[in-house]
């Protein structure tokens, strides 16, 4: 806990990145956070959430998963212009809003169709049929556009999205409320769990999967009244420990990013491509074709 909390303290300059760091295999991300993290740690003398045995859900095998056509999956952070400061790197984080409504605005007319975490799960895992050219919308790190310009945009075209939330966020300026976070998922979209406060999960030891898991687990399944069973890695990372973790949770899945899947555990490995703010409707086009 002394090295959990000496992090926290480093990592408050850090906190305005999102999640911008491209993940590579077997690359071991430094932990950073999402903004400054001056709110107290959460108390640690709450009963954690629910554990449920995952080893009673029939799950298929790996192979069977594995031979499944994948299902793309765009993962986006921030949706608003550009600014003088941004850098060149987190541009590709930072997706214009003319440009966001563009490429959605492609998808549709593409004919694509949005499913959410559960569709894809039973499709990964049960074969069970999905409309026709399906895409997973994803958003990490819970934004305030993404509730102003993101949804209302994705609602023109009878789309829905998984909103991936890090509850240490909530109610901060720039950030979803818990009232608004409550709003996406009444209207039909998902919300999900992205840690307290994007921590790097291949370095978790201890009390950690407490207050990066359980507790965040506890405060959405209080806002949305529903189950919280599908995770989103911080930068994508991931190692193959945290997944019994993962599954003795709760979790039925977990999205890293462009990487391979684990070919032993490919619910808990569903790869998404970041859609960048360089990509133009084409170049998003060619990108869902390219890497699914």
């Amino acid at each position: 806990m002394k090295n959990y909390f000496l992090t926290i303290a480093a990592t408050a300059i850090l906190f305005s990145a999102g999640c911008q760091s491209k993940s590579q295999p077997n690359t071991d991300t430094g932990t950073t956070s999402q903004q400054d993290s001056t709110n107290a740690t959460p108390a640690t003398d709450q009963s954690p959430s629910k554990t449920i045995d995952i080893s009673k859900i029939k799950v298929a095998d790996a192979k069977t998963i594995l031979a499944r056509k994948q299902v793309p999956v765009l993962c986006y952070h921030q949706i608003r212009d550009w600014r003088a400061k941004d850098s060149k790197t987190a541009k590709d984080y930072i997706v214009p809003v003319d440009v966001f409504k563009a490429q959605i605005k492609m998808l549709a007319d593409s004919g694509y169709h949005t499913i959410l975490a559960d569709q894809l799960y039973d499709y990964l895992n049960n074969g069970t049929a999905l409309p026709s050219k399906p895409i997973v919308l994803t958003f990490d790190d819970t934004d305030l556009d993404q509730y102003t310009i993101a949804e209302p945009t994705m609602k023109k075209y009878g789309f829905k999205g998984i909103f991936f939330v890090m509850t240490v966020s909530i109610g901060r300026p720039n950030y979803m409320s818990k009232a608004q976070i409550k709003d996406l998922s009444d209207k039909g979209n998902d919300v999900q769990s992205h840690t307290w406060d994007h921590q790097n999960v291949k370095k978790y030891q201890g009390k950690d999967w407490e207050i990066q898991i359980d507790k965040p687990t506890k405060t959405l399944e209080e806002i949305t009244g529903k189950n919280i069973q599908h995770f989103a890695y911080p930068f994508g990372l991931w190692n193959p420990e945290a997944i019994p973790e993962l599954k003795k949770r709760g979790f039925k899945s977990a999205f890293i990013l462009s990487t391979k899947r684990d070919e032993n555990n490919p619910l808990f490995t569903i790869r998404r491509i970041i859609a960048s703010g360089y990509w133009t409707p084409k170049t998003l086009s060619n990108s869902i074709k390219n890497s699914f």
